[in-house]
């Protein structure tokens, strides 16, 4: 059967994990639960065989990934880096041209800026970005609507948690089904 090129699929999906870190706890409305979104959509990527890539902005300044993505992440790198855009990172830029995977699937802080440079950058290198609303965020809530919209403007799908772990897993009968709907309960 074919499928709209919209539509996600694991085998062709990368997750990009962007700079969900200490710093900004406390400072953007709703972290908690960006971080559980991210952390269930970690999760399902895991059960789907969807490589993860998790990085982190100026971790010298900024800290560490937040306990809960850590732990959820497990044995993925997270990769330090300073540019703003994720594909802009020369290793980062590299692994996501070495893997062949076209669907870039983006949660993460701020919307923005690390967001929409990554996402945007993807485009140009030929990627569709899909950025999940409920797993992104800003400090100010203009910066986050704005960002989205942007994304929007230029070609970035906009999805959420549960509509992309869903798109990935296709039918109630996926072997993985079961797990998913109990992360996503």
């Amino acid at each position: 059967m074919v499928r709209h090129e919209h539509l996600l699929n694991p085998a062709k999906t990368l997750l990009m994990v962007i700079d969900l870190q200490e710093a900004f706890v406390g400072h953007i409305p709703g972290m908690d639960a960006i971080i559980e979104r991210s952390r269930i959509l970690i999760e399902g990527a895991k059960l789907l065989g969807v490589p993860i890539v998790a990085t982190e902005q100026y971790p010298q300044g900024l800290g560490s990934t937040v306990e809960p993505i850590i732990k959820a992440l497990g044995e993925v790198r997270r990769h330090a880096k300073t540019a703003f855009s994720c594909v802009g990172d020369d290793e980062v830029g590299r692994y996501l041209l070495s893997s062949g995977r076209k669907q870039i699937l983006l949660a993460g802080i701020e919307t923005h800026v690390c967001v929409v440079q990554t996402a945007l950058d993807a485009i140009a290198s030929g990627s569709q970005p899909f950025v999940c609303a409920d797993a992104v965020g800003s400090r100010k809530a203009i910066d986050h609507e704005v960002g989205l919209s942007r994304l929007r403007q230029h070609g970035a799908i906009v999805t959420t948690v549960e509509g992309a772990l869903m798109e990935m897993a296709r039918c109630s009968t996926h072997p993985v089904f079961k797990e998913i709907s109990q992360l996503i309960k």
